[in-house]
């Protein structure tokens, strides 16, 4: 699976300035998006959930399949669109990513979920005081979950603060099971994971 994004432009620029990207299956692709609307407009479009209104939203190289790319595609912790209201409980939101991907989200499948998640201790916690790294593992992986989702687009996980090389390594691990990930995240955020990239790359060419 390849979504590609070719010169997408909304309202004029102002929403969303003219931007190009793809990822495909396999791959875990960051793009810096900065300014509070554009990081969940961009995951709208990338995730066939809004029509640009100029350029195409391109699926295996062709256009005309939005839809599609939207049935196959969670967008996940966008603000205002997909994310947990931060006063519910981390097992409400469990429970409701579980009847999204069409499984029981009754209290007993919520504590075997949690439990297999690792997370047992944090089930009363409200979202808002969940690790940001617990946060968007327990989101992504009850995402992928749901039928025919073939890829995920997370949504500024850099806003919840912590280390942002935890929830690229979750991105890492998701991409190693074959999906397509795409991360919108800052420019601070996206420094930090290029020069930990950076000193791989040396480390690598030195051995």
């Amino acid at each position: 699976m390849r979504i590609e994004l070719d010169r997408v432009v909304k309202q004029g620029g102002v929403a969303l300035p003219l931007t190009s990207l793809a990822v495909e299956s396999g791959e875990a692709v960051r793009v810096v998006v900065e300014t509070e609307q554009r990081p969940t407009v961009l995951g709208l479009l990338a995730s066939g959930r809004m029509r640009p209104d100029e350029g195409a939203v391109l699926l295996d190289g062709e256009p005309g399949r939005r839809r599609e790319v939207r049935h196959r595609t969670a967008l996940v912790d966008a603000p205002a669109v997909s994310d947990p209201e931060p006063d519910v409980s981390l097992a409400g939101a469990i429970a409701e990513e579980l009847l999204f991907a069409g499984v029981p989200g009754d209290p007993r499948s919520v504590r075997r979920w949690a439990a297999q998640l690792g997370v047992e201790a944090e089930r009363d916690l409200p979202m808002a005081d969940v690790e940001p790294a617990t946060r968007i593992r327990v989101l992504t992986e009850l995402a992928v979950l749901r039928d025919r989702v073939e890829a995920v687009v997370l949504v500024s996980p850099d806003r919840h603060g912590g280390d942002p090389r935890a929830w690229w390594a979750q991105a890492r691990r998701l991409a190693a099971r074959g999906f397509a990930v795409l991360v919108l995240c800052g420019e601070a955020a996206d420094a930090v994971l290029r020069a930990d990239e950076a000193a791989e790359e040396e480390a690598e060419a030195a051995a």
